[in-house]
């Protein structure tokens, strides 16, 4: 299946799901059996072009339908950030899959030379020191372009200085293949 025909199939699944919590009708699917491949997925909300909720996986653990499905409904009730979406938002959000790669880790002695190995508009960065953790997908490089101040708010989101280094922090990269409602028409 090519990445375009993909797009299609995910995007509906995360429509259908959130439909399906609010007991509305889902529209009919062709599942192809790489949606049972086990894949690492996030799904974000938009309404009015604002954030309205994102909820994703970093590790490949559950079929792909299955992850986006569980994500779709995670960004509609349980991102801690909004309240949980109401019945008459449903029809004003626009949906967004994001489809990761696995994760490589970076090596770097200090922040400085981990910055060098950032690719803005590319990386989707995860920061994890003790029982802190946070991932920025790649497209929040759009507001947030440089490097440093990239990883600043990273660290900030995952509850740690914005100058924080260590020797003991974790960083790793992905990249993603995303699909937006707005980009095709709504299945």
């Amino acid at each position: 299946m090519s990445a375009t025909d993909l797009g299609r199939p995910l995007l509906a699944l995360a429509r259908n799901a959130i439909a399906a919590e609010f007991g509305l009708p889902v529209a009919a699917i062709a599942l192809d059996q790489t949606l049972d491949q086990n894949a690492a997925t996030f799904v974000t909300l938009t309404q009015g072009g604002e954030l309205r909720g994102c909820v994703g996986t970093l590790a490949p653990l559950r079929p792909l339908r299955v992850d986006v499905q569980r994500n779709a409904v995670g960004a509609a009730f349980r991102d801690q950030r909004f309240a949980p979406l109401a019945r008459g938002e449903f029809e004003l959000i626009a949906i967004e899959v994001s489809l990761l790669t696995r994760s490589e880790t970076l090596r770097a002695a200090d922040e400085d030379e981990l910055l060098l190995q950032l690719r803005p508009g590319i990386d989707g960065v995860t920061i994890e020191y003790g029982a802190s953790r946070a991932t920025f997908l790649p497209q929040v490089w759009a507001q947030l372009p440089a490097p440093r101040g990239f990883m600043a708010e990273l660290k900030r989101k995952a509850g740690l200085a914005p100058e924080f280094w260590h020797a003991d922090i974790g960083v790793s990269r992905y990249q993603v293949t995303k699909w937006k409602e707005s980009d095709l028409v709504r299945v």
